[in-house]
């Protein structure tokens, strides 16, 4: 907590520095400014009277920058698309934290103007609703970078790498069991067993898990999950110290976004078990568990 605790601030001190010396109107305001899936930044904004040698978009953080090649469309706008990227390659590679966005066109006469971007305070209320939310980490290394407003409304790009997550990415319900498919994100496989815990009272059932490399696999323990008490419950499941769901869609409300059914599962031993696995709203993955098979009575003497 204390990590996540510092990043904030340490965010809000760079979100400072990137709009210090910078005031609204002196900006540009773009006609589109989007980042949604942490990986494709798109912008387009009004061209500049007159005509231009060149022009292009800044991406900074310090001494590090990267530079985006505008296109004009027509006479109106100038426009790019931008493919952002964590590791080194063609393409801008954004470590952690605060970058900044600067428009740098020449004239043919030489001249030479750089201004920042502007953001309106609130940038999402604009937006119509949708089910899916207005930034998504990237899939593959759960990154989160979006565009954020800094001091004096200057956009910028916020890059927040990905804290230990396990992934699941799909479940297989069968007549006789339920399978679990997924992978570790910043994360070591850390081998074992993970645990299916009782959510009324943290009461656990050791679930045998199959690794191979970061990636993980594992079948329901229905029967003992069924066994450990009477009554229907809801289950959560564990790899190492992770929660295991669907963390990384990008879906506002997991649980309206995959609805899944009821189902009947025949166990080996011949018993019955209602079990209905699916996402909380937050992307948990949970199972409620009934066992259907009777209670033999007690003979009385």
């Amino acid at each position: 907590m204390r990590q996540f605790t510092f990043r904030s601030a340490r965010f809000r001190a760079e979100r400072l520095v990137a709009g210090r010396r910078h005031r609204e109107r002196d900006l540009l305001a773009p006609v589109h400014l989007s980042l949604p899936d942490s990986r494709t930044l798109n912008l387009a904004l009004p061209a500049p009277e007159g005509a231009l040698r060149s022009a292009e978009l800044r991406i900074t953080q310090g001494a590090r920058r990267f530079r985006v090649p505008l296109e004009r469309e027509g006479r109106g706008l100038l426009t790019a698309t931008a493919t952002l990227r964590e590791a080194p390659g063609p393409h801008p590679s954004l470590g952690e934290g605060v970058w900044r966005l600067t428009v740098v066109t020449t004239g043919t006469d030489g001249r030479v103007r750089r201004t920042g971007l502007a953001l309106p305070a609130a940038p999402d209320a604009a937006r119509p609703p949708s089910p899916m939310a207005p930034y998504a980490p990237d899939p593959a290394t759960g990154t989160l970078k979006r565009v954020v407003r800094c001091r004096g409304g200057r956009a910028a790009v916020q890059v927040t790498r990905s804290r230990p997550r396990a992934e699941l990415e799909r479940f297989v319900p069968l007549g006789d069991g339920i399978t679990v498919r997924g992978r570790l994100v910043a994360a070591r496989p850390p081998g074992g067993e993970g645990l299916a815990v009782r959510r009324r009272d943290g009461f656990g059932v050791p679930v045998r898990v199959d690794w191979d490399g970061d990636r993980f696999g594992f079948r329901l323990p229905l029967a003992r999950m069924a066994a450990a008490g009477a009554g229907q419950w809801v289950w959560d499941f564990r790899v190492g110290d992770l929660p295991v769901g669907r963390w990384l869609s990008g879906v506002r409300d997991p649980a309206a976004a995959w609805p899944t059914p009821f189902r009947v599962v025949a166990l080996p031993g011949g018993g019955l078990v209602r079990a209905h696995p699916h996402f909380t709203g937050s992307g948990a993955f949970a199972v409620t568990c009934l066992s259907l098979t009777p209670t033999p009575e007690k003979e009385t003497p």
